[in-house]
């Protein structure tokens, strides 16, 4: 990422300026720091879209770059909530322990607090003790490296099995889809050791900082989301742009004849399983503290393939338009969903937009899959003159082999 890289690809300058442009903007119209014209609810409402379009960068980069339609992605999302989740709801946890301990005639041992903390955590789900999974939940270094771990090495694992099997295509997708409905249904149970059904709540409770309005909290986590959405931007178009990218790319416009070449496919898709795998998990982690609880529901597969729709809708193959068919989409459905949206009186019906938004983003995915495979990053591309070179039929390579202008636009 030298200053050549960034000279040569501007979009990369034009991204990172209206990123800042929209964080500085945020700031400026928030309760916390501005002129309190942006809600401190519609603050956190931006910053988990930030977050969105961080792991809709991750799903371009598996799906649109090297062509693996993962429908898993959104369960590393979940986990990195989870890993974080468990030391936000510990660490409350331990202060309102403490807090209520503190008039004891004798002060507390470490045993009474961590049986408190137990007891207030899972006494919802009929326990007493904490499971061993929350065995680094006291500290939060450790929970960090668990964000990224857990999702990784859960990633690698799956990846390693997966690849080194040579499963592709719509298989693959439907082996991801199953694995994470296994996973969801196995955090379900009680005896998970996350409370089950419950999940973890009261995550917008930062540990230390009760005395922090969340108003202020809120642009906090929105700047944190912002500087990882533009950071990966930069580092991920960085990779794509040189050797690395011409070779997923290859991959995935034909994978037998990369191997043929001597390229070693499987660790070329296994590396770039286990990186999404860990960008989702960092978005997760910012993005439930703002949102303030997580179950299991959040791992459900149709999160997954949402998270598909809105790198289709945007374009992918596009780092650029993941982000905007994230952001767009997920804006929209808050506004759907939200009832916001003012229902539309036919007569002899009435269009009540909360139960119809599904509806119309599946049919905005098969209009923009059958017309506009390009998505919405398709119209920046027109708008910036972006198109197949103009060979007039000549080939586009050394050899008579190379493909021909016509074959190149498809």
């Amino acid at each position: 990422m030298t200053r050549s890289f960034l000279a040569t690809h501007p979009s990369v300058l034009i991204f990172l300026l209206i990123l800042s442009l929209f964080t500085i903007g945020v700031t400026i119209l928030s309760e916390a720091y501005g002129t309190a014209f942006i809600s401190t609810s519609f603050v956190k409402t931006l910053g988990k879209t930030l977050c969105l379009c961080l792991v809709a960068l991750a799903m371009d980069l598996i799906w649109g770059y090297a062509g693996i339609l993962s429908l898993g992605h959104m369960a590393f999302f979940a986990l990195g909530g989870y890993m974080i989740g468990m030391w936000l709801m510990y660490a409350r946890t331990e202060e309102i322990v403490l807090s209520a301990l503190a008039n004891e005639v004798l002060p507390p041992t470490t045993e009474e607090v961590t049986n408190g903390i137990a007891a207030q955590i899972f006494g919802v789900v009929g326990a007493s003790e904490l499971p061993p999974i929350w065995g680094f939940a006291h500290s939060l270094p450790l929970q960090l490296l668990l964000v990224i771990a857990v999702p990784g090495l859960l990633a690698l694992a799956f990846g390693w099995l997966a690849f080194r099997s040579r499963v592709t295509g719509v298989y693959l997708s439907i082996l991801t889809q199953a694995g994470t409905l296994a996973l969801a249904l196995w955090l379900f149970q009680n005896d998970s050791g996350l409370r089950g059904n419950n999940g973890l709540s009261g995550l917008q409770n930062i540990p230390g900082l009760a005395h922090v309005p969340q108003a202020e909290l809120s642009i906090w986590f929105f700047w944190a989301s912002a500087a990882a959405l533009g950071l990966t931007y930069v580092a991920l178009a960085w990779l794509v742009s040189g050797k690395f990218g011409s070779v997923i790319r290859a991959i995935r416009d034909d994978e037998a004849r990369v191997r043929f070449l001597g390229y070693s496919v499987e660790g070329y898709k296994l590396f770039l399983f286990t990186l999404t795998a860990m960008i989702a998990a960092i978005a997760g982690a910012l993005y439930y503290p703002q949102a303030g609880i997580i179950n299991p529901a959040e791992l459900a597969p149709i999160a997954s393939i949402y998270l598909a729709v809105w790198v289709a809708i945007g374009g992918r193959g596009r780092l650029y338009g993941a982000v905007i068919g994230a952001a767009f989409v997920s804006l929209l459905s808050s506004w759907f969903t939200g009832g916001r949206a003012p229902s539309i009186d036919l007569g002899f019906y009435t269009i009540n937009w909360v139960d119809w938004w599904l509806v119309l983003l599946g049919l905005s995915f098969v209009l923009v899959t059958l017309f506009a495979p390009k998505g919405i990053g398709g119209l920046i591309d027109l708008a910036a003159h972006l198109r197949a070179p103009d060979r007039k039929g000549a080939a586009l390579g050394p050899d008579d082999s190379a493909l021909r202008e016509k074959e190149a636009r498809e």
